[in-house]
């Protein structure tokens, strides 16, 4: 099997076009890179690199540095990472779905155009935000990295620093973007999706480190302890990336019956057809927002515990802690909420059967019209819940690693979670891309089959 990866991969620079646009794709990765490395001159990067390299964290910083590849640790032009136009595209597409001149604009000719425009802008705009934020954060880095001690400004005019280091954040980040796009133009895959992947993969070697002290340091178990405790942990991580790309490959094929028609002149023959519902349609996206929404209300409970004088709501929040039975048991019920929501939001049953009917299309047993979109609704919700499960337990395993178990976050980041359903997707992405230029030159695939598909 190594051997047919090995002989694919060489394939893939036998073809021109495509060797240029790996080659071209590998090269604006590493440019990437440099901007989550190259610090701002006015702050002390070194100084916060050296204090989150010894206290390893978890949470929302944790997930903020993976995601910006340790930009944000170093105080880098790249801190903010790519993910202000994350944001701001998930913003456009959530009020695409309530806004009816957006949802229209999207339909019409050159409407995505204009959408991804107004994406543009919105990103500027939480740049600025988020810069500013940092910006203030940085002059007083204890509140914000509990037990750090030190000065992370070293310039003297506070305001002109400010100035300088939202523009710096807001120009690395608009620079990523326009890296992004240059890569899915010229190279090959999703370039903002490859950026994010990247940057996830930039902390393996933190990873292997962690795990060669966690087996070989001084506080490990013995041989044949360790041993047992390896074969666990790897048997542990095939099961999850077996799972991970089952659950983000499957679908459900709806079968759909096209009848003959005729427009104008042109007789067009009907056919059978399928549509292929996805099993985690949201994606990554309610994980997401599991973890931002529920970053809040500890934080609210302790302050007002503080200053209301009340133990039962620092208590409270003390039972809130990431990794608690009380975090866990909330953050998955988060997750199939907004898994149910996302759907709800983006997939348009009643669109998709209005669509259908006036191509002449129909669901074998099912009335066209509301009776199809019915149909649609119901089949989606069933296949939502069982992806919103597995999601579900993807999600807390790493929290079971880090919090209850005691490994490393940069170790247990790898065995589900955002970084795992991100990687993976975007690397088979990826991988069907370059075999669509395989198998018009006719070379095999990265599979037997020449191809990668869902199955049922």
């Amino acid at each position: 099997m190594f051997r047919n990866i090995v002989t694919t991969f060489g394939n893939c620079f036998k073809i021109p076009e495509l060797k240029s646009r790996i080659l071209f794709t590998v090269g604006v990765l590493a440019i990437c890179r440099l901007a989550a490395l190259i610090p701002i001159p006015w702050l002390n990067g070194a100084a916060l690199a050296d204090y989150m390299e010894k206290n390893d964290r978890g949470g929302v910083l944790g997930m903020f540095s993976m995601f910006t590849g340790g930009g944000m640790e170093h105080c880098a032009i790249g801190s903010l990472g790519i993910m202000p136009y994350i944001s701001a595209t998930i913003i456009i597409q959530l009020l695409s779905a309530v806004i009816p001149s957006l949802s229209k604009m999207a339909r019409e000719e050159g409407g995505r155009t204009k959408i991804i425009q107004y994406g543009r802008y919105l990103t500027v705009l939480l740049c600025i935000g988020w810069g500013t934020a940092s910006a203030i954060g940085w002059e007083h880095p204890g509140n914000i990295f509990n037990g750090f001690q030190g000065k992370l400004v070293v310039y003297d005019n506070i305001w002109l620093y400010r100035i300088l280091t939202v523009i710096a954040l807001t120009a690395g980040t608009m620079l990523l973007m326009w890296l992004g796009e240059q890569i899915t133009e010229r190279g090959i895959g999703n370039g903002i999706s490859l950026i994010i992947t990247i940057n996830i993969l930039a902390r393996l070697p933190a990873a292997a480190q962690g795990l060669y002290d966690m087996f070989f340091g001084a506080a490990s178990a013995t041989s044949g302890r360790r041993t047992i405790n390896i074969i666990m942990l790897l048997s542990l991580l095939l099961i999850v990336i077996a799972v991970v790309i089952a659950i983000t490959q499957a679908q459900r094929k709806i079968p759909v019956q096209y009848a003959q028609r005729a427009v104008g002149r042109k007789v067009y023959s009907g056919g059978t057809s399928f549509m292929p519902l996805r099993v985690n349609y949201p994606g990554v996206m309610p994980i997401i927002f599991a973890g931002a929404v529920l970053m809040f209300p500890q934080q609210i409970l302790l302050l007002l515990g503080k200053s209301l004088n009340q133990p039962f709501l620092a208590e409270l929040a003390r039972k809130l802690t990431q990794g608690s039975p009380l975090y866990l048991t909330l953050y998955s019920l988060m997750i199939l909420a907004f898994s149910y929501f996302w759907v709800a939001t983006q997939f348009n049953e009643i669109q998709i059967a209005d669509d259908l009917k006036k191509n002449g299309g129909y669901i074998p047993g099912v009335r066209p019209g509301q009776a199809t979109s019915d149909y649609l609704h119901n089949s989606m919700s069933r296949i939502t819940l069982a992806g919103a499960v597995i999601l579900c337990v993807i999600a807390v395993i790493p929290q079971i690693l880090y919090d209850l178990m005691g490994m490393p976050n940069a170790v247990a980041q790898f065995f589900g979670g955002t970084s795992m359903l991100i990687t993976v997707g975007v690397l088979l992405d990826t991988m069907r891309q370059m075999e669509s230029h395989l198998l018009m030159r006719h070379y095999d695939g990265f599979l037997k089959k020449g191809k990668l598909k869902g199955r049922f």
